[in-house]
């Protein structure tokens, strides 16, 4: 059996229930593509699949949802992508029927259907992409679930997080948020404002009673709603992405997870106006994954936690054929 290396777990539990060792290498099924992983990014997630049994998966589960990396194979049917192609995106579709993947992005290799990934834009690095695809889906969910419409004001809580740093920039650039407001403490209060906030809350000095201001849409990123509400406007939409939404008001909002929703982001990230964050902590290497998790699990990451570089493996003969059996470059 062909094996790679991968971080997986075979219980629940903290952080140390991770190992680093060999799991087997996959092939492409119809519709997938097989992956040459170079960066994943880290999503709370994660760590709360590797917590308790939120969603129904085999052990051993190698966790990770988001990735860059390059196609190196393609199963039956899967015409989208070549070999050689540089993709990025969120292969765990939890929206879908069955079990999530137990081959997860913090592997070596891994197996895709075609239809959640992207093309990675080629001005940003393989870093900058991973870190994108589920915090992106996150928070457009959040503006479509409340209906948001252009001239609108936003209060973003969280806006130092994987999600609120894109949040704060979707309002601005995309969405056409009359007024963004963000919360975030002290040593990030500079940095928010860098993302396009038009005002920043520091938490650590005001409560959100104190916010005269009521805002047409609460998009809170942390799930504090049962006190975060109240800086909403009495028929305003509140938005939790954490489940249950602490706060009677609030609607949960998830994510649909596809690659046309990154393909859609392409001009804003061509352009620069959409920006990748990732937490100066990092990347971590692969061998330092349990760290990476330590640091995110603090809450206190400012962007996304991203791992690379991964380490190299030449793909085993089989792997280098295309679907119609002809060796790829």
């Amino acid at each position: 059996m062909n094996t790679q290396k991968a971080w997986f777990y075979e219980e629940y539990g903290p952080k140390e229930v991770l190992k680093l060792g060999d799991f087997p290498l996959p092939t492409p099924a119809h519709n997938q593509i097989l992956v040459q992983v170079r960066a994943a990014a880290l999503n709370p997630i994660d760590f709360k699949r590797r917590q308790r049994a939120i969603f129904p998966s085999d052990f051993p589960v190698v966790p990770g949802c988001d990735m860059a990396g390059v196609v190196v194979a393609r199963g039956d049917g899967a015409t989208k992508f070549g070999i050689g192609d540089e993709v990025y995106g969120n292969i765990q579709d939890f929206n879908a029927e069955g079990k999530l993947k137990q081959l997860g992005t913090l592997a070596q290799f891994i197996v895709v259907e075609e239809s959640l990934v992207a093309l990675k834009p080629k001005n940003i690095s393989f870093e900058e992409a991973a870190s994108l695809p589920l915090a992106i889906q996150t928070a457009i969910e959040g503006f479509v679930t409340a209906g948001f419409k252009g001239g609108q004001t936003v209060f973003i809580v969280g806006g130092a997080g994987g999600v609120g740093t894109l949040v704060i920039q979707l309002a601005k650039h995309l969405y056409g948020a009359s007024e963004v407001v963000a919360t975030a403490s002290t040593p990030k209060v500079e940095f928010v404002k860098s993302l396009g906030a038009d005002k920043v809350v520091d938490y650590t000095k005001t409560k959100y009673e104190e916010i005269t201001e009521k805002f047409d849409f609460l998009y809170d990123t942390i799930g504090d709603t049962k006190n975060s509400h109240v800086v909403a406007k009495a028929d305003a939409p509140i938005v939790d992405i954490t489940w249950p939404p602490s706060h009677p008001r609030a609607v949960y909002s998830s994510l649909t997870v596809c690659g046309e929703s990154l393909e859609k982001l392409r001009p804003y990230l061509d352009s620069g106006k959409l920006k990748a964050i990732i937490d100066p902590t990092g990347p971590y290497r692969f061998t330092d994954v349990v760290e990476a998790f330590g640091y995110l699990e603090t809450g206190r990451a400012r962007g996304k936690v991203v791992v690379s570089p991964f380490p190299s493996l030449q793909p085993p003969p089989f792997v280098l054929l295309d679907n119609k059996g002809n060796p790829g470059p």
